[in-house]
């Protein structure tokens, strides 16, 4: 059993995304998308793919901190003002698991690298596209939107 999907978008997504300056609704479906796809909102948070709600490798999240954080000292600060104090530094890929605001900040993080402009928040082919892109090169477009639409009926792209 997962998370709510309405919980997870209303109290780790949207406030995620308002710390880091970054919200809007099609990022806040986006990332609801990405977590029913990946781990089925939270029902398994370690796989051969990775860790934590959005499945990140450990690799993809290394390079994530070289490439891009390294650039931006203030974004950095803020992501990892949002680690715990000590465990970040011990096993970094652990908070990807145990971290929700985290690993929620590492997933938009990964998706804003590659696409700073989203589609439209009923473009839920376009959101799939985007998954597949960063999160899961050989999913199948319909396995995010599927999976999208399992989420709880009353959290719609639309209703975001």
């Amino acid at each position: 059993m997962g998370i709510a999907a309405r919980e997870l978008r209303l109290y780790v997504i949207r406030p995620t995304l308002m710390y880091l300056g970054r919200h809007s609704p099609s990022a806040e479906a986006l990332l609801l998308g990405i977590a029913a796809s990946q781990s089925d909102l939270g029902s398994a948070l370690h796989d051969r793919r990775g860790h934590g709600l959005y499945c990140i490798d450990e690799s993809r999240h290394a390079a994530l901190w070289d490439r891009y954080l390294a650039t931006d000292p203030e974004l950095a600060s803020l992501v990892r003002g949002l680690a715990s104090q000590h465990a970040f530094f011990s096993n970094p890929n652990l908070e990807l698991a145990v971290n929700l605001r985290y690993a929620t900040a590492i997933a938009w993080l990964l998706v804003e690298e590659h696409h700073p402009h989203l589609p439209a928040i009923d473009d839920l082919l376009g959101m799939a596209r985007i998954w597949r892109q960063i999160f899961h090169p050989q999913g199948r477009l319909r396995d995010f939107t599927r999976a999208w639409q399992s989420c709880d009926p009353s959290v719609t792209p639309i209703a975001c």
